[in-house]
């Protein structure tokens, strides 16, 4: 790992249905500072971007709510037709709050399962990219196939994290690098063998892109990171583990609900 990396923020203007991101992630590459794509460039996409590309934008006007998802609806204050899209998208709902509702998809814990209605068209809500890790691989080969260069890619979102107020960025496609490392074996600064600390060089590098791109109308979908020595390989997707092993979730199954008082506070 380097001791510095870059981080560019690539401006492609806005992503529509059918365009090519490769395409426009190179063009904003050569306008950036970044001055085009390098060997060992890794290149962050931004999940509602690529989810456009590839046509996954749903009106809710067409959407017709079942009853399940009116019920839903009504429990936790969402419109039923985005409450529709989630049921659809989601593997499973765990629960939720109102607004919200928390699911599983694909191995991972999320909000709406990842239905996102902003940075959408008014009356639309653009769901995930319907294989991340597939969008990243093609992404990866179009580049090398124009530009002969070695990259990874990530596809990212932003998530928030158990009793922590706002957003950081989660990877949740990747294609080229490995999205988790295991650093077991290696010493602390004490000499103290590392057993179980595996490092999430996925999710950090999709915090960093997270503070270029930003939430809002800075029209970023994209950043290049450069310089980090993170070794490029053939590996796709990102690890996951079962809802038993997460801490947060593992002990939610089974926490007392008197630890907590009328406000969701421990006591």
């Amino acid at each position: 790992m380097s001791r510095w990396y870059a981080v560019y923020a690539l401006e492609t203007g806005l992503i529509r249905d059918g365009d090519d991101v490769a395409e426009r992630v190179v063009s904003a590459a050569e306008a950036a500072a970044c001055e085009g794509i390098r060997d060992g460039d890794i290149i962050l996409l931004a999940e509602s971007a690529v989810a456009t590309a590839e046509g996954r934008t749903v009106r809710l006007d067409e959407v017709v709510p079942s009853d399940e998802a009116r019920r839903l609806a009504e429990r936790y204050a969402i419109d039923p037709a985005i409450t529709e899209v989630v049921l659809r998208e989601s593997d499973r709902v765990v629960g939720g709050i109102p607004g919200f509702l928390l699911t599983l998809k694909n191995g991972t814990l999320l909000p709406n399962a990842g239905a996102d209605h902003s940075n959408a068209p008014d009356g639309t809500v653009v769901p995930l990219p319907r294989d991340p890790d597939a969008s990243a691989g093609r992404v990866r080969a179009e580049v090398r196939a124009r530009l002969g260069v070695n990259t990874g890619v990530l596809v990212i979102d932003s998530r928030t994290h158990a009793m922590r107020l706002g957003c950081s960025g989660v990877a949740i496609g990747c294609a080229g690098l490995s999205a988790v490392v295991d650093e077991s074996g290696r010493c602390d600064l004490f000499g103290r063998k590392l057993e179980v600390t595996k490092r999430a060089v996925g999710d950090c590098l999709a915090s960093a892109a997270e503070l270029l791109m930003g939430e809002a109308d800075e029209c970023v979908p994209a950043v290049l990171v450069r310089g980090t020595g993170i070794e490029l390989n053939e590996e796709y997707g990102i690890p996951t583990i079962d809802a038993s092993e997460c801490l947060f979730m593992g002990a939610a199954l089974h926490a007392d609900p008197a630890a907590f008082d009328g406000e969701g506070k421990p006591e």
